[in-house]
């Protein structure tokens, strides 16, 4: 296995794209022919299958230096290698029944996650979007998904929905819509604070079909401990949480190279760098920063290894994604200080950090469902939960 499928050269040529993506709110095509020329959309693939066969651990170290070039490519990408991810865990589990979402990654499609649903706090325990049951075995989906990144350009988005047909016994249903299918609409309505380039655009589902060969699990409605259901959480949590850590490395070196240059009257004209307050701010930063990878690349390699942590895998899990992006909060806004005023120019880095960190507190799990995680881990679940 390669150590890295992403040279400093094509992580330069990404770099000096963002801010351009960012301000036009424009989709990262360029960005995303490149990582699909440099195998990186397969890098979770099996090398039997085609692709570099990157463990999660592998994978959250590469997004986590991917975001560091830029955090809205990064993010999007996110979405297409956590498929992969769910594909490659149950399969390294003896279950092939993704086996094809491996192959048609190697073979260059992109997949896409049309999981959240306006007011839909339930996120994978239930579904607002209806699956219809057709005789066949497919499914028709009726309903509205947000937050769709790589919308622009995915090829297969992957779905869910609630099937009532027995009202006695209510399912969710997973599948894969193909980009070439009727029966959906995308919204290009993505205008954000940050996050720009992602295209997160609304989905809305018409009775889009998903055929027999493309549903991918059948659950009952609510918490589930399907390999699948925890495959797609632990995947989630676990790279979502790279892409803020790389947030937070980017802004602790830009600012770094801003004491470095700025010079300040009180010291005579030299640095930033000699002022104990500049360098104990920016210590504090770093401190908070370094601290961010280990615990995630611990998870992750957990996850690698099929440990049965129980029922601490969730408060584990949610509690890495809101400490991931809690702390890039806070390190990006110390970033900002020692930068100065310079840094809040919208055409500075520094600030294009600034409003792309502050998605982190959306993605799930929020932090009022993290603390009620790991509050019902050390107490148990309220009596009329």
């Amino acid at each position: 296995m390669a150590d890295s499928l992403l040279d400093e050269a094509l992580l330069a040529r990404i770099r000096d794209r963002a801010a351009d993506y960012d301000r036009r709110n424009a989709f990262f095509a360029e960005d995303l022919d490149e990582l699909r020329a440099a195998g990186y959309l397969a890098m979770m693939v099996p090398a039997d299958l085609g692709g570099a066969g990157f463990p999660v651990a592998a994978a959250v170290r590469e997004q986590a230096r991917l975001a560091e070039a830029a955090p809205a490519t990064a993010l999007a990408v996110n979405m297409h290698i956590l498929w992969t991810a769910v594909a490659a865990l149950l399969r390294s589990r003896g279950d092939e029944s993704l086996e094809w979402v491996l192959r048609d990654a190697a073979a260059g499609e992109v997949f896409a996650f049309g999981i959240s649903e306006p007011g839909n706090d339930e996120v994978l325990a239930d579904s607002f979007t209806r699956a219809v049951p057709e005789e066949d075995g497919g499914y028709r989906y009726f309903g509205t998904k947000v937050f769709g990144s790589l919308a622009p350009a995915w090829t297969r988005l992957g779905v869910f929905g609630r099937d009532d047909s027995d009202p006695d016994a209510p399912m969710l249903v997973h599948g894969f819509l193909d980009r070439g299918s009727e029966g959906y609409r995308i919204l290009e309505d993505w205008d954000t604070l940050g996050m720009r380039a992602t295209q997160s655009h609304t989905t809305v589902l018409e009775g889009a079909r998903v055929e027999p060969a493309r549903v991918s699990r059948i659950l009952p409605v609510g918490p589930s401990a399907d390999p699948f259901t925890f495959a797609i959480f632990a995947a989630f949590e676990l790279l979502v949480s790279s892409v803020y850590v790389g947030i937070g490395e980017r802004a602790v070196q830009l600012a770094a190279e801003s004491a470095l240059t700025r010079t300040s009257a009180r010291l005579g004209g030299r640095t930033l760098a000699e002022d104990p307050d500049v360098r104990s701010a920016l210590a504090e930063a770093a401190i908070a920063q370094d601290g961010q990878l280990p615990p995630i690349l611990e998870l992750a390699r957990d996850v690698d290894a099929g440990v049965d942590h129980g029922r601490a895998w969730l408060p584990r899990l949610v509690g890495a994604k809101v400490r991931a992006t809690r702390t890039a909060r806070t390190v990006v806004d110390g970033a900002m200080g020692v930068a100065g005023g310079g840094a809040y120019r919208s055409v500075s880095e520094l600030a294009r950090l600034y409003r792309d960190v502050t998605a982190g507190q959306f993605h799930p799990s929020s932090e009022r469902a993290a603390r009620r995680a790991v509050a019902n881990a050390l107490l148990g679940p309220l009596p009329d939960a």
